[in-house]
């Protein structure tokens, strides 16, 4: 039982408190995430540094009218337990439950959906326009955090919204910095006199009273010049170069001090950026200590921290994918590694601790990290580019103009393809197949399992130019062998047979293949399995032997049937051997929403269960 939390059913709940008891409700606030996130997963550590942020905008603002658009959106939970979902919050994530990042379609709290970074100066920008056009006086906040502000669309709304002296307030959460020389006597003053309503109205009749000449120009460039000495010691000089008045820093986890902070500058007009420093994990011992864990830490003991494993001892791919690297880069000087912002997550860690000169995190910025590893192949080195196959999706133009044009030799490695579970529709890697399949001279590839993943990897290195693709799953492999195993190129183009059959082919691709041959022992002999590895270029011959022998084919796919292997296939079979039926298994056209991994390829027959019942249905025909 929650004294204070427990009566808040919706912002105007929160509102009837006094501003002594928030201090109790942000603590009861992150004591029930904790509890939610023990045995529920979810994002915890950037959740629990935004809650007097959240707070703070529903205590001084009137959503739903007034609006705060979530960048990312992994630390909108205070968000939305405070805005109705507080029991909802406890199936975060999870099947038919609550979508772990804000949803239009979940709440009307939620005006902006979210998943991806750097979008939200541009969607409130949006919003914002949007009421000033229909006379609406609604106001509207963008709330970004330090990492989203790396990349490259945080920087095109700010300059536009700054350009066009747009009513924006944008409350930047900075999790990544000392608080402690920035929060000073001077800043204090600072900030009291800038936000103060008496400086701002006497400031409006000094500028009106002097008219509009040589003289108040100059008195205001002294001004700034003055203002920007000041603003410059804690960065704010950026902000003000793109228009936008610049307050702060404040403790971002002083619930007192956001309020009034956030009473001040709320009916203000004109692009104005708040520089909040909070502390990512804050009220939870462990996940202070070691916050980039404690992002998204699993399943934990909420009293002593710790975490439970998932009871599996198989390698996960992404780790994998680290060692592979590593023995590359000792055998190749050329071979470096590059990820936007997800060294931990894709598993390069062990390669930035042993070669860290040939290590880059570039930060969010997937479109950099593109071109960026495509200079690097030019000046002779050999990339591989780590991006999760979702966020891939920005960097779709520089893969064809920047690499794919130039033939040049990059390996793009797409972690988290096909579904990836409880991130839900924002996540999922379904498109990519599709996507980058009608890119000229663009080789992908799918591994079955960890050691395909090892030599499709050595396979990449070998090519002299082009795109070469590597899409693989999240989480464990199918516990094959894979460690000190001999290096071998992997012909590119070639398919091969896994299991011969009489009646009905499996062209897959990718560990669905395994769910495929488990299915394939139940119909003696009638289904064989052929393991197309590299989705482009598509081995036609394979497809002629095939066609000619067996009476229908199942395609077999972890991703997007509508231009994916199913597409490439169809494809071939109506021009070359038309009557053949292709039978396709994969997602489908919908977006996929949260659930666990096992629970979407039930839905989607991409397990065995699914896979028979596909198989006796293809033997009816």
């Amino acid at each position: 039982m929650y004294e204070l939390l427990d009566t808040i059913n919706s912002p105007a709940d929160l509102k009837a408190l006094r501003p002594e008891q928030l201090p109790l409700l942000c603590s009861e606030i992150r004591s029930y995430m904790i509890e939610c996130c023990a045995v529920n997963p979810g994002h915890l550590a950037s959740s629990l540094g935004a809650v007097e942020l959240i707070v703070g905008f529903h205590y001084v603002f009137d959503s739903p009218e007034d609006k705060i658009v979530f960048d990312v959106g992994h630390q909108a939970y205070a968000h939305k337990i405070i805005t109705g979902r507080r029991e909802a919050f406890k199936a975060n994530r999870t099947k038919d439950g609550l979508s772990g990042f804000p949803s239009r379609a979940e709440s009307p709290y939620d005006c902006f959906g979210a998943g991806h970074s750097s979008t939200s100066v541009s969607a409130a920008l949006g919003l914002a326009e949007a009421a000033k056009l229909q006379d609406q006086r609604h106001k509207v906040v963008a709330l970004i955090g330090d990492g989203a502000l790396t990349g490259g669309l945080a920087f095109e709304g700010l300059n536009n919204a700054g350009a066009g002296r747009s009513d924006l307030l944008v409350i930047l959460n900075d999790n990544n910095q000392s608080i402690d020389d920035n929060i000073g006597g001077l800043h204090n003053y600072l900030l009291r006199v800038t936000t103060s309503g008496s400086y701002n109205r006497i400031k409006n009749k000094v500028w009106h009273r002097l008219g509009d000449n040589r003289f108040r120009t100059g008195v205001q460039l002294w001004i700034r010049s003055l203002k920007s000495w000041f603003v410059k010691k804690s960065g704010g000089d950026l902000f003000e170069a793109l228009g936008f008045r610049y307050f702060g820093p404040i403790d971002g986890n002083n619930i007192s001090t956001v309020v009034s902070t956030l009473r001040k500058l709320k009916d203000m007009e004109g692009p104005r950026v708040l520089h909040c420093c909070t502390v990512k994990g804050k009220g939870y011992d462990p996940a202070e200590a070691d916050p980039v864990t404690w992002h998204a830490p699993g399943k934990f003991d909420p009293a002593s921290g710790e975490r439970k494993g998932s009871g599996r001892s198989a390698a996960r791919y992404q780790d994998v994918f680290g060692a592979v690297l590593c023995e590359l880069a000792g055998t190749d000087r050329r071979v470096v590694g590059i990820t936007p912002a997800m060294s931990s997550g894709c598993g390069m860690n062990a390669f930035a601790a042993k070669y860290p000169e040939r290590f880059y995190d570039v930060g969010i910025e997937e479109e950099h990290a593109a071109t960026f590893s495509a200079g690097l192949a030019a000046g002779g080195m050999r990339p591989f580019c780590n991006i999760y196959s979702s966020f891939s999706q920005r960097a779709y133009d520089q893969i064809i103009h920047d690499i794919a044009l130039q033939h040049l030799p990059v390996v793009l490695c797409f972690d988290r393809a096909g579904l990836v579970g409880e991130d839900g529709a924002t996540h999922q890697g379904a498109f990519d197949i599709a996507a980058y399949r009608s890119i000229p001279g663009t080789v992908i590839s799918v591994p079955r399992d960890e050691l395909e993943l090892r030599q499709l990897m050595y396979t990449g290195l070998q090519q002299p130019d082009g795109p070469f693709i590597i899409r693989y799953p999240r989480g464990n492999g199918e516990g094959v062998q894979w460690e000190h195993v001999p290096f071998r190129e992997l012909p590119v183009g070639k398919a091969e047979q896994l299991l011969e059959g009489s009646d009905i082919a499996v062209a897959g691709a990718g560990p669905a293949l395994n769910r495929a041959l488990e299915a394939a022992a139940a119909f003696d002999g009638k289904v064989g399995v052929f393991n197309f590895r590299f989705v482009k270029p598509l081995d036609t011959e394979m497809l002629d032997a095939i066609a000619a022998r067996y009476h229908c084919i199942v395609t077999l796919e972890d991703g997007a049937v509508a231009g994916g292997l199913f597409g490439a296939v169809s494809e071939y079979i109506a021009s070359h051997h038309p009557g053949v039926p292709v039978q396709a298994v994969g997602i489908g056209d919908s977006f996929v929403c949260q659930a666990t991994q096992s629970e979407q390829r039930k839905a989607w027959n991409l397990d065995k269960e699914g896979l028979e019942k596909i198989f006796r249905k293809c033997l009816e025909i």
